[in-house]
């Protein structure tokens, strides 16, 4: 099946997803910081959130685009684009994280779905 959208309105709509300050890493903020985290600090692999002091990356994965066995469900259209984006995504997370635990780092990665049960 086709895209219903032109490359142009597809690329504009795809500028416009969010990948920092997004709603699950918002709600995970308040939490962190009270931790002693810093909030997207510049350390490899771009974590969401990080204690240097104590080298713990955390990541917070949309269950979309990092692909969560739970609930993640590829889309019907563009098949061959989303299968090479997605796969993309996760093997770079497979490297970022093996990257950082070699480094000493301990890794801890959340799913978007997960943090829907947290209220703050």
């Amino acid at each position: 099946m086709t895209d219903v959208h032109s490359k142009e309105r597809r690329s504009y709509n795809m500028s416009k997803i969010k990948s920092t300050n997004t709603k699950p890493e918002l709600k995970l903020k308040k939490i962190m910081k009270v931790l002693g985290f810093a909030y997207q600090p510049k350390i490899y692999g771009k974590p969401d959130f990080a204690n240097k002091k104590e080298k713990i990356a955390v990541f917070v994965d949309g269950c979309f685009w990092h692909k969560c066995p739970k609930c993640f469900k590829a889309p019907k259209t563009n098949k061959k684009f989303w299968d090479e984006k997605i796969e993309k995504n996760t093997g770079r997370d497979k490297k970022v994280t093996k990257h950082l635990r070699k480094d000493g780092w301990r890794v801890i990665r959340i799913w978007e779905h997960d943090l829907r049960k947290i209220k703050c």
